[in-house]
């Protein structure tokens, strides 16, 4: 029997940026309640707990503010009450 390497997630392979909820919530313009409830709707990037902590990769916050830029400019109305 040959055995099976255990599944592992994959290794990024440019450096990652970890941020706090308080850089997260300067950056987005958005209260706690408000990005959790987008955590929980998948419509927010989730943090990455790190011990006790949670923390946010950086560019997956930026992507996200990228794509709310992205509606605006295409003039789409999604998003535009619950933009987490």
């Amino acid at each position: 029997m040959i055995d099976q390497p255990e599944a592992v997630a994959p290794v990024h392979r440019v450096p990652v940026t970890l941020i706090p909820f308080e850089m997260v919530a300067a950056r987005a313009g958005l209260g706690r309640t408000t990005i959790y409830a987008g955590i929980a709707a998948k419509t927010f990037p989730g943090p990455v707990k790190v011990g006790k902590r949670s923390l946010w990769v950086e560019s997956e916050v930026d992507r996200w503010i990228a794509a709310r830029i992205a509606e605006r400019d295409m003039g789409s109305n999604v998003g535009s009450r619950n933009a987490a």
